[in-house]
């Protein structure tokens, strides 16, 4: 191995910057312990990072005691998860990434405007599980790919729209837009769906890595819906592709006849891990080249929570 070229973009979008930021101001104005439902972010090394500091993880808000402080998950959670918290006097402080917030808004607005809605998304994930619990049962339809589309059964008096899970690839879903509008030419929504900057900026950047590499190594967790869309997209550019979550993972048989190394990192991976992944390499590969591949700079950043703000 020669070179080592690193990914920018990549690591942690504003949501989860937030969203961890959350936890820890939450920790500074009220002590311990802060309970959080579900992982913050999708990273088990963010996740046992808090835990260490006091943060205590569970599935679900009856397991907090009445009156305490919760946080709800990057990923945003279904309405009666918020009226559950009522009942028990939780002090809920809202972590969902603002990005997921207007996709909730979207698709409230949609159904108070008696249009039946098609989510794009994949099954069982955190942020599409949020979603449908924006409504009533039967009023969103889940929708993962074009054949879905094909298969899926409407009320045909229904007025229609869209709304996307915001982390899934960039291509793979404008083509099941573009289904959509076939098969429902008045169907409405946005034109590139609802995926946010942060993905479609660490899949254009990874890319333009895939031209010039002839490996292509991802940082993020398994769950990672970003993180695994990279890996993804590299084995797409036919390059051998890894989605490790720490430099634990990597096999040195790996990089037999490689001469140029990608890395890049989902939105809920830290730093940190990328460069004990870069540390690896360079004591592997004694005096290789590490160059970073900008393809743009991003300086989106979210306010805090009211209640966290100085």
């Amino acid at each position: 191995m020669e070179k080592l070229l690193l990914a920018t973009p990549r690591g942690f979008c504003a949501g989860v910057d937030r969203a961890i930021h959350v936890v820890e101001k939450a920790l500074e104005k009220f002590g311990t312990p802060i309970y959080v439902r579900h992982e913050i972010v999708h990273n088990q090394f963010v996740v046992d990072t808090l835990k260490s500091q006091g943060v205590i993880f569970v599935d679900e808000v009856d397991e907090v005691p009445e009156g305490s402080v919760v946080i709800f998950s990057a990923h945003g959670v279904a309405e009666h998860i918020y009226e559950d918290a009522e009942k028990r006097n939780l002090r809920v402080l809202d972590a969902t990434c603002p990005l997921v917030r207007k996709v909730h808004f979207s698709a409230k607005r949609h159904f108070n405007a008696g249009r039946h809605i098609i989510l794009i998304g994949h099954a069982g994930h955190a942020e599409v599980e949020g979603t449908l619990g924006q409504l009533p049962k039967g009023a969103i339809t889940l929708i993962r790919n074009e054949d879905d589309v094909a298969a899926v059964e409407i009320p045909e008096e229904k007025e229609l729209a869209y709304i996307t899970q915001t982390t899934l690839s960039v291509a793979e879903t404008r083509k099941i837009i573009d289904a959509l509008k076939l098969r429902f030419p008045n169907i409405i929504g946005p034109e590139a769906g609802d995926l946010c900057y942060a993905t479609g900026n660490r899949q254009s950047a990874v890319l333009e890595l895939c031209s010039k590499v002839d490996m292509l190594l991802v940082v993020g967790a398994k769950n990672s819906s970003n993180s695994s869309r990279l890996m993804e997209l590299g084995l797409e550019q036919g390059i051998k592709s890894y989605l490790i979550s720490s430099v634990k993972d990597l096999l040195p048989e790996w990089f037999q006849n490689i001469r140029t190394v990608g890395l890049s990192s989902g939105a809920s991976a830290p730093e940190v891990l990328v460069q004990e992944v870069v540390e690896w390499l360079k004591n592997q590969f004694n005096g290789i080249k590490i160059e970073n591949l900008v393809k743009l700079v991003e300086n989106t950043k979210f306010n805090l929570p009211k209640e966290l703000q100085d």
